[in-house]
């Protein structure tokens, strides 16, 4: 039929191949907003360069009718048995500018109203379609006198409004809905800039996103490439490379080497007059064809995956970055209690480091994982990077990864070098400390008689607590009010035993111990029980002047101390675990309690321990035991090291106290 041999009253009657059931199950997972996404593609099939979307609110501000109107070829009244009698099965010609190839899009309408009415003019002729959702595979077209159409389409000479009515599914908001038109339709915009999405009025913008622009010559052809990056994922196409003729038009897509990369959205045009003889595959009748097997098309794309994978690691750098800060900010790195702030710092930039190392080799590890998953991989990470078993961790990677080569080396490069980095930090601690050592032995032998616990002693001690044991590696800034009511306890005791001969072994240590104070440090700080509870470790140093030699009178002093500390209501809680410590110079050569004490517990394996009540603990140690337990951990490490033993006997107290009172 022609449109100038039709009768006005013609009405048309089909259905589609399949039940109404069938129809509607293909769009169960379909979003309500869905079938407007459907009408505009079905515009833009038709050849349309404007499509334009109208929602018109009731005074209840709930969907009363929406409009769908584009400037296409119209649909043709003679074949509506082929456009709306087919389901999957659509009469369009494939054409990669045409999305709606299936010929069920139009249907989807069922998902928010009852009624969609299709008003076409097309070759001249006007037309109404009808579908109801009730009998959704059934449709009826019927002829339109001129004073029937809409007069929008009679101005435009042909086009396409769909009209939908009797809502029974709801829109979101305009604002929301703009930008899930920009997702859908962005990438479309950006390959046919010419082609434009209005939606009540205003124009549907293309969403944020980067572009790189780029001239790659393959042979005697030139290139313009632009690839575009989207900050959101598009939500009907995946990562396509289109090629485009010197008019603009599009003659061939195909994934590019950039889809399926988690977070990583993009879209790629190439304009070239190489593509104005294209043809997918050549045949006798195209001999002279460009196709995708030829030599020039090969270099080309060869040249463009470098481009774009450089893109991409661009990409995952930045990218790398924020989702590790992401992870900081989130608390799942190790909190690395118990460490100096050297080596605590250290550690947590190394696993800071590897993660991102991991991320950039293959974000998919840390793709979607859930909060657990996360902190227990880094955590686990951390382990085993400082451990012994390096090796296997990079193993295990290489087994674990689909890495490439490269990514596999540079993975392999930071381990090694964080191995390197581990024992040079190591060595470095380890000889600062020996020097603190020989420096401290050299104090006590030679100048305990002269050395004065303040200022002398007191910031030696500070700045040297890892003497103590590894646990006393960083104890913390005083907390005044804490350390005022232990040192008024500890006064309290002091009074009670006033310094006198019993406490030398010589008497011509006893001039020089009047001059001289005992040392008193205090700390409390959150730690972990034996069990791993959070408790307060609250630690008290009471140090010896050096000339005095511990007895049974110090012991004596101490064990009184913890009673009043027991005593104390506001230490009662069970939260609260006390650690004692008593240091001097020697344990004096005729006292016999002491080293009985330290023999009862020996088999605890903590060094000095002469007390072990639940919730607290008495140590007496004296320096030369602290000085020769280092060495002794340390001894293997120490020798293989070669450190020098330097000779002190030109030096004075005070350079030496001095240099000792340098953090080690």
């Amino acid at each position: 039929m022609t449109g100038n041999r039709m009768k006005k009253n013609t009405v048309f009657k089909g259905s589609a191949a399949i039940g109404n059931s069938g129809i509607k199950k293909h769009f169960k997972n379909a979003e309500p907003w869905q079938p407007l996404f459907e009408l505009v593609w079905n515009g833009f099939d038709a050849a349309a360069s404007s499509v334009s979307v109208t929602v018109v609110e009731n005074d209840m501000h709930g969907v009363e009718r929406v409009a769908v109107l584009d400037n296409g070829d119209g649909i043709e009244f003679d074949t509506l048995n082929d456009t709306f009698g087919s389901f999957n099965d659509s009469a369009k010609k494939a054409n990669l500018s045409m999305k709606g190839e299936h010929g069920r899009g139009r249907l989807a309408f069922h998902l928010l109203c009852r009624n969609a009415s299709w008003f076409t003019r097309s070759n001249n002729v006007d037309a109404v379609i009808d579908v109801a959702e009730p009998t959704i595979k059934d449709f009826e077209g019927r002829l339109l006198e001129r004073s029937e159409q809409k007069q929008v389409l009679l101005t435009q000479g042909k086009g396409t409004m769909v009209e939908l009515s009797h809502f029974t599914g709801a829109l979101p908001e305009l604002d929301e809905l703009r930008e899930k038109f920009s997702a859908e339709f962005g990438w479309y915009l950006v390959v046919h800039p010419e082609k434009r999405v209005m939606l009540n009025g205003i124009p549907v913008l293309i969403p944020k996103h980067e572009t790189v622009q780029e001239e790659i010559a393959a042979e005697n052809a030139i290139f313009q490439a632009q690839v575009i990056r989207w900050e959101k994922r598009p939500t009907s196409e995946k990562s396509f490379l289109y090629l485009l003729n010197s008019s603009g038009a599009p003659v061939y897509k195909v994934l590019s080497s950039l889809n399926q990369k988690p977070n990583f959205f993009t879209s790629i045009c190439v304009t070239s007059a190489w593509a104005d003889t294209f043809s997918r595959e050549q045949d006798l009748l195209t001999l002279e064809a460009h196709t995708p097997a030829s030599s020039t098309w090969k270099k080309f794309k060869s040249q463009l995956d470098r481009l774009s994978q450089s893109i991409y690691d661009d990409f995952l750098r930045v990218r790398a970055e924020e989702v590790v800060q992401g992870y900081e900010d989130e608390g799942y790195f190790p909190s690395y209690a118990g460490m100096d702030d050297t080596e605590k710092a250290w550690r947590h930039q190394h696993t800071r480091d590897l993660v991102r190392n991991i991320y950039v080799a293959e974000p998919r590890v840390f793709h979607n994982t859930t909060k657990k998953q996360a902190k227990l991989i880094i955590r686990l990470l951390d382990r085993l990077a400082i451990s012994n078993e390096n090796d296997a961790l990079f193993e295990l990677l290489e087994s674990a990864l689909d890495l490439d080569a490269k990514a596999m080396q540079d993975l392999a490069k930071q381990l090694h070098r964080t191995t390197l980095e581990n024992i040079v930090a190591s060595i470095e601690v380890l000889q600062r400390r020996a020097t603190a050592v020989q420096q401290l032995r050299y104090v006590m032998n030679e100048h305990y008689r002269e050395v004065l616990e303040t200022p002398d002693l007191q910031k030696i001690i500070e700045s040297n607590t890892w003497l103590f044991g590894p646990r006393y590696e960083t104890i913390g800034a005083e907390e005044d009010t804490f350390a005022k009511i232990v040192r008024r306890m500890r006064d309290e005791v002091m009074t009670r035993s006033p310094l006198s001969m019993e406490d030398v072994d010589e008497e011509a240590d006893f001039p020089g111990a009047k001059r001289q104070v005992d040392l008193f440090m205090a700390r409390k700080f959150p730690a972990f029980d034996s069990l791993g509870n959070r408790v307060y470790k609250c630690i008290v140093v009471e140090i010896k002047r050096p000339a005095i030699s511990l007895n049974k009178k110090h012991l004596r002093q101490l064990e009184d101390y913890a009673e009043i500390i027991a005593s104390e209501p506001q230490f009662k809680s069970d939260k609260m675990h006390f650690e004692l410590i008593l240091i001097g110079r020697q344990i004096s050569s005729a006292d016999s309690i002491i080293t009985s004490r330290l023999n009862a517990h020996v088999l605890r394996n903590d060094p000095g321990l002469v007390t072990d009540d639940p919730r607290m603990k008495l140590y007496v140690m004296n320096w030369y035991t602290l000085l020769d337990g280092f060495e002794l951990t340390h001894g293997f490490m120490l020798d293989n090291l070669k450190l020098k033993r330097d000779d002190y006997s030109d030096a004075s107290r005070e350079e030496l106290v001095a240099e000792l009172q340098v953090e080690h």
